[in-house]
């Protein structure tokens, strides 16, 4: 059973990671020829204090 997690910063609507959901669950079953049923996407969100870039929190930095 593949398990796709990607770690993304808050911010972004249901419908963008319904997608991004669909289409990571569509690449696994391409690059690994998985059944789409086995296939799982963990989404983790991060409030923006919590991703630093350069020193600094992506809050911070405006991002």
């Amino acid at each position: 059973m593949p398990i796709a997690q990607i770690n993304i910063i808050e911010g972004r609507s249901d419908e963008q990671k319904e997608r991004l959901i669909a289409e990571m669950t569509d690449a696994i079953v391409r690059a690994l020829d998985a059944p789409r049923e086995s296939v799982r996407v963990l989404i983790n969100e991060m409030p923006k204090q919590h991703f630093g870039i350069a020193g600094q929190s992506a809050k911070k930095l405006g991002r």
